[in-house]
């Protein structure tokens, strides 16, 4: 046991030099779009594999970070991409025919792809920490000349480890600060920015808590209708069950009456997972308990915020998100930016909770939910969670900014190009249908081509696909459909769908 803690304090120690070598390194090298530099790609959704497994085709999400493969429009860097299962050719093709002055000959000459060869439920992370040969042959494919890093969708002591392994600094969150992007860590660190934020219970362990937690919130609110339980570390919601009050008699044991009613009223949004398999789910990783905000008008933004390394804190976007399934609870996909309403509102806001998160030590990308209520004199917005990675609002974003070479302006709410042409998108990650199965690759590019389904350099707008791979399989499909504003970027989303389930009717 003694061993095992000092081999962890060895990797700790290890990690925090490699990242404060990075903070030096960054000053130098991020800046110049000529220096010699390799980003390795980790895509790997390093989660609870019993919650991530009621994804469809979460396999395929590792193919959501191809769009770094934009970043080979600088000459001299170099990209390094791992995944599970190899990444089909035309997919990799697709992407970068996008790149401007760069031919596809030099492009491919600074790509190395490297595949573990394994579909199993295990994380990709942990995957290539058990093949030391394959650690070996990525750390020979970096120049010795060359500034590395390593860039995850999310961290946790799995992707810590891997940074030691490949002895490489890792441009994201240390696990050890992971608690603030937990439900109940993201609790704490609103109340601390003075945001508002619904009423609620946090750092709940048990089944007791929730019937605790949920009493307490009926005896602030006897008019309370609904409450929302999740779990700490829960994905697109499926860590999410909805509980609704009814039959409450206030003269009786309110806490007795909740802990008989709990088994049939609470709602849970994840498929194919049981009462019994939620509660296990949250005594093992804890939770809270809040009043489900409810609204005739209401709307779910969301802020994208980085912390640089040298820790500079920025608004990097707004998303308002499009929510679906039971409750409205499943993240699907949304629109950019948000709406000029409250856009400005809600980067102010995220703006004091990443100043929070800078105290703490946070490091990278991370993404801020609110719900925001329509109210006679404006909006009132709640501070939901705090997601501590990647997420469903960077791949869009990123892709316009590679593809453009635009900026989101915080103070005006709006994205601008160098020429000051505005740029909107919307977007999904969830086009799902049947009618779409046993599409193949080689199938939507020659519907992408034969029906001007593409992204048009010159103009800047059209269609970028991503979850390509999952396509065939699980009809499933992600879109992003980029213009110069709201109504034409619509345009191009419904002209998308006619065009795949016409398509789909003709096979």
């Amino acid at each position: 046991m003694l061993a095992a803690k000092e081999k962890g304090r060895d990797e700790r120690d290890i990690f925090s030099a490699f990242q404060r070598k990075f903070a030096s390194e960054y000053k130098s090298v991020f800046e110049d779009n000529l220096a010699p530099k390799t980003v390795v790609v980790i895509p790997s959704l390093t989660l609870d594999a019993q919650m991530l497994a009621k994804i469809d085709a979460h396999l395929h999400y590792e193919e959501r970070m191809l769009c770094m493969l934009l970043l080979l429009k600088m000459p001299r860097t170099h990209i390094i991409y791992i995944t599970s299962v190899p990444v089909d050719t035309i997919i990799i093709d697709y992407y970068l025919h996008m790149l401007r002055g760069i031919t596809a000959y030099h492009a491919r000459q600074r790509i190395h792809f490297f595949s573990c060869y394994d579909a199993s439920e295990v994380s990709l992370t942990e995957k290539i920490l058990s093949r030391p040969r394959l650690i070996e042959r990525i750390k020979t494919a970096i120049p010795s000349n060359h500034s590395a890093h390593i860039s995850c969708f999310n961290v946790t002591n799995h992707e810590r480890r891997l940074a030691v392994e490949l002895g490489l600094p890792l441009y994201g969150c240390d696990p050890d600060l992971y608690f603030w992007g937990t439900k109940s860590g993201s609790r704490e660190i609103f109340r601390g920015a003075g945001i508002a934020l619904p009423e609620g219970y946090e750092n709940l362990r048990t089944e007791q808590d929730i019937v605790k937690a949920l009493a307490g919130l009926y005896k602030q609110n006897h008019n309370i209708k609904r409450a929302i339980i999740k779990v700490n570390d829960g994905f697109s919601g499926d860590g999410n069950a909805v509980f609704e009050y009814q039959d409450i008699h206030p003269g009786n044991d309110i806490e007795e009456q909740l802990r008989k009613q709990l088994p049939e009223r609470l709602k849970i949004i994840a498929k194919n997972l049981f009462y019994k398999q939620f509660i296990q789910k949250f005594e093992s990783m804890g939770g809270i308990a809040e009043r489900f905000l409810e609204g005739e008008e209401k709307t779910s933004p969301s802020v994208q915020c980085r912390i640089n390394p040298i820790g500079k804190t920025e608004i990097i976007s707004t998303h308002d998100q499009w929510m679906g399934g039971p409750d409205e609870q499943v993240f699907l996909g949304g629109s950019f930016p948000a709406n000029e309403e409250y856009s400005i509102e809600i980067g102010l806001l995220a703006e004091r909770i990443a100043e929070q998160l800078k105290l703490k030590g946070v490091l990278g990308r991370f993404a801020i939910d609110f719900i925001s209520v329509k109210e006679k004199n404006g909006w009132k917005h709640y501070a939901i969670e705090i997601n501590l990675r990647k997420g469903g609002t960077t791949y869009p974003y990123l892709m316009l900014q590679f593809l453009t070479d635009g900026e989101y302006d915080a103070t005006r709410g709006k994205y601008f190009l160098p020429g000051g042409d505005e740029k909107y998108y919307i977007f999904t990650d969830n086009l799902q249908d049947d009618r779409l199965k046993g599409l193949t690759p080689p199938d939507l590019m020659d519907i992408v081509i034969m029906n001007h389904l593409h992204f048009d350099g010159v103009k800047q707008e059209g269609v970028m696909f991503h979850l390509i791979g999952a396509l065939s399989q699980y009809g499933k499909l992600g879109l992003i459909c980029i213009a110069s504003s709201r109504e034409r970027a619509t345009y191009f989303y419904n002209k998308t769908i006619n065009v795949l389930f016409t398509e789909c009717n003709r096979k």
